[in-house]
């Protein structure tokens, strides 16, 4: 099964970044503590381990069926390649998408399955899906689906009482069923040079389009540069944990109270590098016609935020022309040069070219 075949252990002698534990069933308790734990890692990092989130048993099976589908022929998965240049559901081969200006190829392919597809099969919403994502569709990927749903939806609810917002404001940005980007993703990343000197960017420096990340990984690789910083840092695997994170939307929504971080995929280090690298990751983001802008009038909290610059956070776009816009000009068939690059840029200021150090 991938991701749990016998890996060698995440190396001890290498920079990483330490991240919150984050217990779950004491957030959906309301313990005012974990609560006020959660609230420090939106705002400080934007990242934080995840424990006892009850989706241990459909991970596993997500990734069989991720195994499944990236294992047909090439010729089968490139069926599912969208039509839709703006649209990410589907399949996605290695070298599609840039991962810097230079127009540096990615070295990943993935799976897309789109939220509302998963949760309104057998009726379609958006797509088609290959043979073996169709089998499990009821039995492995619509019960993932629900439950990442759920457990992001939890966090916004917290976020949205702690930003001083009315009871509901944040939920109604991310209605259950009305169209939007949100998807579950299973990639796999081939293995890769072997040491700290010679690694391989998988997915470049980004923050993420939507408004919450839920991921899962066994193998070391995703890197984060915390705030102040010009180096990048390893974020630690921890068995039965998941890894969170807050992306552009909530970034924008509250005014840049909550943390949109930079961070990036790379080789894994040492002994981990020579193995393949399976992750999964369900993205919740806001339906399609929610207007990205921060919520100034409904929070005195996010006024306060915005006041010194107050056009800083009105995009002038929906979630789902900010989503469009990123996915389209990270494809290298869209690329023009480095101006594309730029067009494909989120919540982040500036890209760093040249870190300070490069772990």
């Amino acid at each position: 099964m991938p991701g749990l075949t016998k890996l060698p252990p995440f190396p001890e002698d290498v920079p990483t970044h330490p991240l919150l534990v984050i217990d779950y069933q004491l957030i959906k308790q309301g313990n005012p503590e974990e609560i006020d734990r959660l609230w420090e890692a939106a705002t400080k990092l934007g990242f934080w381990y995840l424990k006892n989130h009850g989706v241990d048993a459909e991970v596993d099976e997500m990734f069989e069926m991720g195994a499944e589908t990236i294992g047909l022929p090439f010729e089968e998965k490139m069926k599912f390649v969208p039509n839709n240049e703006n649209v990410s559901f589907g399949y996605k081969a290695k070298g599609a998408n840039a991962v810097d200006e230079r127009g540096t190829l990615d070295s990943t392919e993935f799976l897309n399955i789109s939220k509302d597809d998963a949760l309104a099969w057998p009726s379609k919403v958006h797509m088609e899906y290959p043979s073996t994502v169709n089998t499990r569709m009821e039995s492995t990927i619509k019960p993932f689906v629900q439950k990442s749903v759920d457990i992001n939806d939890t966090f916004i609810d917290v976020f949205n009482d702690r930003l001083g917002f009315p009871k509901g404001t944040f939920a109604k940005k991310h209605p259950m069923w009305e169209p939007s980007c949100s998807e579950a993703r299973c990639i796999r990343t081939p293995p890769g040079p072997n040491g700290l000197d010679d690694k391989k960017t998988a997915l470049g420096a980004h923050t993420d389009f939507g408004s919450l990340s839920f991921l899962h990984n066994r193998l070391g690789g995703l890197q984060v540069m915390p705030p102040g910083s010009t180096g990048w840092y390893y974020v630690k695997p921890i068995p039965g944990h998941a890894i969170c994170n807050i992306g552009d939307a909530l970034t924008i929504f509250s005014g840049g109270i909550l943390r949109s971080n930079m961070h990036r995929v790379v080789t894994p280090p040492k002994d981990q590098a020579n193995h393949e690298r399976w992750s999964l990751v369900f993205f919740t983001r806001p339906a399609n016609h929610m207007v990205l802008r921060a919520l100034k009038e409904e929070s005195p909290m996010v006024a306060e935020a915005v006041a010194s610059n107050p056009d800083k956070f009105e995009t002038g776009q929906t979630a789902q022309e900010w989503f469009n816009r990123r996915v389209k000009y990270q494809r290298v068939k869209n690329r023009t040069g480095p101006e594309s690059w730029l067009a494909s840029r989120g919540t982040e200021h500036t890209e760093p070219e040249s870190a300070a150090s490069e772990y």
